[in-house]
């Protein structure tokens, strides 16, 4: 019975032995098991947070070469970020022809014309007289370059009358009053090149330059303000000359070039003091650079001068004919390279941008006779 008894335990020591072994063995196991499962966590973690430094789109942050992206987190909570809104609707193409034009216009000069009255007819001009159509994208950008002194009367009827033309046409344009400082003779072809320079450092997406005689208002809304292929000469036809041009080479009162025209011809003559010459000398060098002039037809390129008494600075200069004659030597070094002018004062008003510019003095010249 002893020996039947012994035996058993023995058994039952063996098995319990086998049991603690088996259960050591699958300890171990589990053990390297875990430790492997750890050992691979922090590995990734090793080996993959520099690829996350070298290409930010793979990270948390925001990649912020995106047009919505924002800036990285600072490590402070981050609000729930916000669904872009809609976007601006793409403007089609401005038509070549606008529809709202109006053709012939009555122009006159006997009404009251306070500013204040100009600026409640235009509400979509913005200050500094710039303005941009709500409904299409024009192909061009157009600075309107008004040389000036002692002109206010005059200023305020061609505001009234020029504003709605202008948006009539679907023009993006400024208007700039290039406003001569002093009381020496006038000088409007020099006027005319610091209103271009003037006008591209404000923006430098101009492309086209329309130079108008403040006293000219056009009679027709169908001559569109736009350059072209060619230098445009678009007062063809003024009532002061009996609506014809006085000469076949007269370029006068209101003409339009783009950039690359106006850089092309050197600008416009800088040595033109007093009443008449410059507009012949810029004709001889639009002929010398190869180009031709556009005009438009001659029912549609009316004028109205609004008359006014002769500025006592802006007499005849006496050697306005020999200077059109050298036109051809003097073209490359008087232009829009060599004009020298200091501003005086830019002060944008809510219909345009007004630039007091002292442009120097007339040298003396030698008595007639």
């Amino acid at each position: 019975m002893s020996r039947l008894l012994g035996g058993t335990l023995e058994r039952v020591c063996k098995a319990v032995l086998l049991l603690c072994l088996l259960h050591f063995l699958v300890a171990v196991i589990l053990y390297f098991d875990v430790y492997a499962q750890h050992l691979a966590f922090f590995s990734r973690f090793s080996v993959r947070g520099p690829a996350r430094a070298l290409h930010p789109a793979a990270s948390s942050s925001t990649n912020c070469s995106r047009p919505n992206a924002t800036a990285p987190s600072s490590g402070l909570p981050e609000a729930p970020s916000a669904r872009p809104g809609p976007t601006a609707p793409v403007l089609p193409p401005c038509p070549d022809s606008p529809p709202g034009l109006v053709g012939r216009l009555l122009i006159e000069f006997t009404s009251p014309m306070p500013l204040e009255r100009v600026q409640r007819e235009n509400p979509g001009v913005l200050l500094g007289g710039r303005y941009t159509p709500p409904d299409c994208t024009p192909a061009q950008t157009v600075a309107v370059i008004i040389p000036f002194r002692h002109r206010e009367h005059h200023l305020r009827y061609w505001l009234h009358y020029l504003h709605p033309i202008l948006r009539r046409q679907r023009l993006r344009y400024g208007i700039y009053v290039i406003n001569q400082h002093g009381e020496d003779t006038f000088n409007r072809a020099k006027l005319l090149n610091v209103g271009f320079l003037e006008a591209l450092k404000e923006d430098a997406t101009y492309n086209c330059f329309i130079f108008s005689d403040v006293d000219l208002v056009p009679m027709d809304d169908r001559n569109l303000y736009r350059c072209g292929d060619q230098p445009r000469h678009f007062a063809i036809a003024m009532d002061k000359f009996g609506f014809r041009l006085p000469y076949a080479g007269y370029f006068g009162g209101v003409s339009g070039l783009n950039k690359s025209q106006f850089l092309r011809i050197n600008g416009f003559p800088n040595e033109y003091w007093g009443w008449g010459g410059e507009d012949d000398d810029i004709f001889n060098r639009i002929s010398l650079a190869g180009m031709k002039i556009s005009r438009p037809d001659i029912r549609i390129g009316r004028y109205r001068m609004i008359k006014h008494d002769r500025d006592k600075h802006n007499e005849p200069n006496p050697q306005r004919f020999t200077k059109i004659q050298n036109t051809k030597l003097t073209m490359k070094r008087d232009g829009i390279g060599s004009v020298r002018y200091q501003v005086l004062e830019v002060s944008r008003q809510p219909l345009f941008t007004n630039i007091t510019v002292d442009i120097g003095r007339p040298p003396s010249w030698p008595p007639r006779g």
